[in-house]
């Protein structure tokens, strides 16, 4: 069996992950055949490896994907396990986050946790309806009680906004939302908080998950509210919802790991 297989399943480190794109790709040509029998979980030089009947699954750059928690290692193996015949990366989101940790966030870490911070200058939860009333009343409801506890445990106070007109934050929220984002231990962590934040476009939201203040699920449908009123009004729009189910699939498995790392 060769070692390298997963660099012909899985995208190259440092691509973004786009499910619905990748899906959409992989469907246009055969997917791999499975060939193991037997996936397990074994603890080498104090990191956590998955195994593929005795060899290890590897990054498309073929570094063996280390988890630095069993628990961690149990989320990606058990996704190998639930592999039918076929080897379809679209479901794979715990293993596409590892790969882009081991071989692209590790080495990048502060240009992603910038990336994080830069959320910061324009998070979603800053820009706010004038009208109807509902729409107002509900994002109110939803998202200021998460800027309060932005402020509250790390000192960051946002300007909200009306509409879509930029508005600058202050230099000490952004440098409060930095100091947290650099607090972030380690690769595998901060690719997860990077993962929720650009599905969210709020890194407010990634920190209340990140830190137990929201539920994955209550952050999902408050970075979704506006969409979920539209669809109220104007009704749902079917592939508009199947995008969303992929795009969700990734942030679930990406709070899990930031939660498995963690301890949290």
């Amino acid at each position: 069996m060769r070692d390298d297989f997963s660099k012909d399943l899985l995208p190259s480190a440092g691509e973004p992950v786009d499910p619905v794109a990748l899906a959409r790709r992989d469907q246009q040509k055969s997917f791999p055949r499975r060939f193991w029998k037997e996936v397990t979980v074994e603890e080498r030089d104090g990191a956590f490896l998955v195994l593929l009947d005795g060899r290890p699954v590897r990054t498309p750059a073929k570094n063996a994907a280390a988890l630095p928690t069993r628990e961690a290692a149990q989320m990606v193996a058990q996704e190998w396990r639930s592999l039918g015949d076929v080897v379809d990366p679209a479901g794979m989101p715990f293993t596409r986050i590892v790969n882009s940790a081991i071989d692209g966030v590790a080495r990048e870490m502060e240009a992603v946790a910038a990336d994080c911070v830069k959320y910061a200058g324009s998070d979603l939860l800053c820009y706010r309806a004038g009208d109807p009333v509902r729409l107002v009343a509900r994002q109110n409801e939803t998202w200021n009680p998460v800027l309060d506890w932005m402020h509250e445990r790390f000192g960051a106070r946002f300007v909200l906004a009306e509409g879509v007109m930029f508005c600058a934050q202050p230099e000490p929220t952004l440098d409060a939302v930095r100091d947290e984002v650099a607090a972030v231990d380690g690769p595998l962590a901060l690719a997860a908080l990077h993962v929720m934040t650009t599905l969210t476009g709020s890194v407010v939201l990634a920190l209340a998950v990140a830190h137990g203040r929201a539920a994955p699920a209550e952050a999902w449908a408050a970075a979704h509210l506006d969409e979920d009123f539209q669809m109220e009004v104007w009704g749902e729009d079917e592939e508009a919802l199947q995008r969303r189910a992929a795009r969700h699939r990734d942030f679930e498995a990406a709070a899990a790991l930031h939660r498995a790392v963690r301890g949290g």
